[in-house]
């Protein structure tokens, strides 16, 4: 079931991960080309944050019907439209081909993904940890560390693919190199769908789908949106850190002179370290709880964001590859790891699905989606300079930090409850 989720999520979000790192190179030039070189890469992180738009939308619809008929299916579901998304992307003749056809589309097909990876997170992380707590529930980290996993292997094939095609000529990078990533993930969502069908569904669904459901799911969460609210104030400090150190960071550091080579390699070696730190850190909120965990990890994001983005100023490779493996790779990942856990425990099995997704999806869009569109607006409008880039890296870490403060401890909290759960914060009763 573990390894299920580690390989789905990791296709979905090599799909939609690649999207970025691609956007950052050369979306600009071949989807809005009569746009100057900053406006360009403004306009390929608008369609970048499209995608983040449609993830709480994607979080509704599939959190609805994996509330009401099961979490496999949907996991499914969300696959193929990821994978299919990715592929077509591939295909897209560009703005001298088709004009404004060629953005349109791309917006479209950057909705789909959305859509799809916004119900994705829910149904896989869902499955490992109700799977988890009906055979060893003082796990649920440890076990829902490997959905979470799914994000930095994801990041390492993305960006070890783009870094192989990136070594190609411009002229050749340009006219079919770029699609490359796009056209593979037809592979992987194959190798994905064949894992997937094998997974049997949530023994703690199964009990719950017997008991008669009064009101559609998205109402019985939002008819309390307090643990919605609070679990998407706690995930926004690791959203935007991911989103400012790896998609918006290969265009920054390009611009400042490092080659495209170089700056992928520093996200991919980022992304391993990310690979070893995130389940320990989710193994560790098994023991001390969810709450300390990700408040360390949001202090030393914070504490990061300016030596972070100095050592990327300095223009060495080696210190690149530092910078990123300490903000992305550790204090990222750190705020990162047990967030699956903490989200599901916040809501009972009926509405989990709807709530976990939902809360999720919003912390990504207010995270994630806008970062790079902000980031890259400030860097346009002051002339440089890294210091909003360290700014926002530091609000994230904020709300993150004043949050999951505020929040009660739910990591010894029993999954089987069929209710929603009451406002979970620290010194209220759940």
């Amino acid at each position: 079931m573990a390894v299920s989720g580690l390989l789905g999520t990791a296709v979905e979000f090599y799909d939609f991960l690649v999207y970025g790192t691609v956007a950052a190179l050369v979306f600009g030039e071949l989807f809005f080309p009569r746009a100057d070189p900053a406006v360009g890469t403004i306009a390929a992180f608008g369609t970048f944050a499209a995608g983040y738009l449609a993830r709480p939308l994607g979080g509704i619809v599939f959190g609805h019907f994996g509330d009401r008929i099961g979490r496999k299916s949907m996991m499914l579901l969300t696959m193929v439209l990821m994978g299919s998304g990715s592929f077509l992307i591939g295909l897209l003749p560009t703005y001298d081909a088709i004009g404004v056809w060629a953005p349109i589309l791309l917006v479209a097909l950057r909705v789909v993904q959305g859509i799809a990876i916004g119900g994705e997170w829910g149904g896989a992380m869902l499955m490992v940890v109700e799977h988890a707590e009906h055979a060893q529930g003082s796990r649920r980290g440890l076990w829902s560390s490997f959905t979470q996993l799914g994000a930095p292997l994801g990041s390492v094939l993305s960006a070890g693919v783009v870094t192989i095609v990136a070594g190609l000529p411009d002229d050749e990078f340009r006219s079919w190199g770029w699609r490359v990533p796009f056209l593979l993930s037809i592979v992987l969502l194959a190798v994905g769908l064949f894992v997937r069908l094998k997974v049997a569904e949530s023994p703690l669904f199964a009990q719950v789908k017997r008991q008669p459901v009064d009101k559609p799911p998205i109402v019985e969460v939002l008819r309390r949106p307090k643990p919605v609210l609070l679990a998407a104030c706690v995930g926004i400090g690791a959203f935007t850190a991911q989103s400012l150190l790896t998609s918006f960071m290969i265009s920054y550091a390009v611009d400042e002179g490092y080659t495209r080579p170089q700056v992928l390699t520093a996200v991919t070696v980022a992304s391993c370290v990310a690979l070893v730190v995130l389940p320990a850190a989710s193994a560790l909120s098994d023991r001390v709880g969810r709450r300390p965990v990700v408040l360390a990890g949001a202090v030393a994001s914070a504490a990061l964001a300016f030596p972070v983005l100095a050592l990327v100023d300095s223009g060495s490779p080696g210190l690149l590859i530092l910078a990123l493996a300490l903000g992305h790779g550790v204090a990222q990942s750190t705020m990162y790891g047990p967030l699956g856990a903490l989200l599901t425990e916040m809501f009972g099995t009926r509405v989990r699905y709807t709530g976990a997704s939902l809360g999720y999806q919003a912390a990504t869009l207010i995270g994630a989606g806008f970062s790079p569109l902000i980031a890259g607006s400030l860097l346009a409008s002051y002339g440089g300079g890294s210091t909003p880039v360290s700014l926002l890296l530091c609000a994230g870490a904020a709300i993150t930090a004043v949050t999951v403060w505020r929040l009660r401890e739910t990591h010894t909290d029993a999954l089987d409850s069929p209710a929603p759960t009451a406002p979970t914060l620290e010194g209220t009763p759940r």
